[in-house]
């Protein structure tokens, strides 16, 4: 319990989150890169300027990490004011026009925008429920909010991987899990918190198989949680090069290491006081 509890909390510390895990865009572009090796392909940026094409005015983009989907929007919506918002200055770089923000305390009048965004971060946010109603708060009538999170079968593949690297390098059967930051907020879970403070939510899956036939992408997404390592109860390094070692050994044998990835898009309507 006490072990969970750490995990959890490592998760949201703020420190932590500004620093080592997102004090630059290194780690989430790892992350971010082994999706190039998924089939089918899914287009979350499109996707989103899609899901906006009734709104107008301001749109804000929170956690919006290295500016991926900003940038999308301010090439396809020139109409739009899109404001990137992020609570670690070190990963929004040069965006123009961020501001370092929380997402439990958004630095938004009351129903100023027209869409806001919070695309893989919920997560990360300490008091979600907070979140979430600050999301609708700053909608203005008709205006949307959507969000991503992936499902909690997302990547057992790499789940399975890292446990028995770290069993190996520990001399077990099987090591004890990585940190799992969507666990906290998942595609399955999402829909009845959403629904609290929107009248509608409507789930996109984006099911997909990653084939990778060369290790060093995977082991680049497993790096890019070095900054929880200490959280691991493993020998972080050298679990990383005995799960190079296994993914060899896989795609030697079956030509390929596939992953089954499960995300989705949840688009939520009709922003709601949070005492309905």
């Amino acid at each position: 319990m006490t072990a969970q509890y750490t995990r959890d909390a490592s998760v949201t510390d703020r420190g932590l989150l500004s620093s080592k895990a997102y004090g630059s865009g290194q780690h989430l572009a790892a992350r971010q890169s082994l999706y190039a090796w998924q089939t089918p392909r899914h287009d979350l940026p499109g996707m989103v300027v899609d899901e906006l094409a009734g709104v107008g005015g301001r749109v804000a983009d929170v956690g919006c990490g290295n500016g991926k989907f900003v940038q999308r929007l301010r090439e396809e919506r020139r109409d739009l004011t899109v404001i990137p918002m992020d609570v670690s200055q070190g990963i929004l770089g040069d965006i123009p026009g961020a501001v370092v923000a929380d997402a439990q305390q958004l630095p938004l009048n009351d129903g100023s925008l027209g869409a806001v965004l919070a695309l893989h971060m919920l997560y990360h946010v300490e008091d979600r429920t907070r979140a979430v109603c600050e999301l609708a708060r700053v909608l203005g009538p008709g205006g949307i909010a959507i969000v991503s999170t992936n499902s909690r079968t997302d990547k057992q593949e790499l789940e399975c991987l890292w446990r028995r690297a770290a069993g190996d390098v520990l001399g077990i059967p099987e090591g004890p899990a990585r940190v799992q930051l969507s666990a906290r907020f998942t595609l399955e879970g999402a829909p009845a918190m959403l629904g609290t403070f929107f009248t509608e939510v409507r789930t996109i899956p984006l099911p997909g198989v990653i084939a990778v036939t060369d290790a060093e992408p995977v082991v680049a997404h497993l790096a890019s949680y070095a900054a929880w390592a200490d959280q691991m109860g493993v020998p972080f390094r050298e679990t990383l090069d005995r799960a190079r070692e296994r993914i060899d050994e896989t795609i030697r044998t079956e030509g390929a290491f596939r992953i089954h990835c499960l995300g989705g898009l949840l688009v939520c309507h009709g922003p709601q006081p949070a005492s309905t």
